[in-house]
């Protein structure tokens, strides 16, 4: 059945306001803001909570962090106060993530997407979130390494969908959203793809006694 035309100007508002919510970088705003500089000059580069919290200390870092989240959940939320549902909503999480990540007015360059999605997921499926974030958890006890576990907690969200027994175009959806996470992770992706393949390393062989050595 076709889409009438106040339901697809309502899918265009929900849409075009998830991606403008996206753009608004907390990290970029509050570095700007606090110092007069661009956050993706300084650090590591990026947008995100832990850089801004390298310049601005633990306040910076808990502002940009919960900004980041809140603003994944209010894309989700606003798409279903105008009442889109199923694919239709999902695709808020696609476009704030999207938007944070690739942010138009700042050149498409912002952050990497994780505590966007993760509010967005919480927002979109708060069971699905807790299993992603035991999952994490479960292997940061296991690895010490955190963006890792993060990850992997993303390659296997569509996995866990399934699991939860939701439907298998959600399971895509979810998908595509851990790959708009995973992309901006590409270094990180490769560290983890590494370990465990290189061998521990082995003792230096003993040195051979010259003539007149004590034995």
């Amino acid at each position: 059945m076709n889409a009438s035309p106040p339901l697809l100007l309502l899918v265009a508002a929900g849409w075009g306001a998830a991606y403008t919510l996206g753009c608004v970088n907390t990290g970029y705003l509050l570095v700007r803001a606090r110092t007069g500089r661009d956050i993706r000059t300084l650090g590591s580069g990026n947008a995100g909570a832990r850089n801004v919290g390298r310049v601005l200390g633990r306040g910076g870092f808990v502002a940009t962090l919960v900004g980041d989240l809140l603003k994944g959940v209010a894309a989700v939320m606003f798409g279903r106060w105008l009442g889109l549902e199923s694919l239709a909503l999902g695709a808020t999480a696609l476009l704030v993530v999207a938007g944070h990540n690739w942010p138009a007015p700042l050149g498409f360059r912002g952050g990497k997407g994780v505590a966007a999605s993760c509010g967005a997921l919480l927002a979109l499926d708060l069971a699905l979130a807790g299993v992603l974030v035991g999952i994490a958890l479960v292997l940061l006890a296991a690895t010490r390494r955190f963006t890792l576990s993060g990850l992997a907690a993303y390659v296997l969200a569509p996995a866990a969908a399934l699991l939860l027994d939701r439907p298998p175009e959600f399971a895509a959806l979810v998908g595509w959203l851990a790959l708009l996470v995973l992309l901006p992770h590409q270094r990180e992706l490769r560290t983890m793809t590494t370990l465990g393949r290189t061998s521990p390393p082995t003792s230096p062989p003993s040195p051979t006694p010259t003539p007149g050595s004590p034995a």
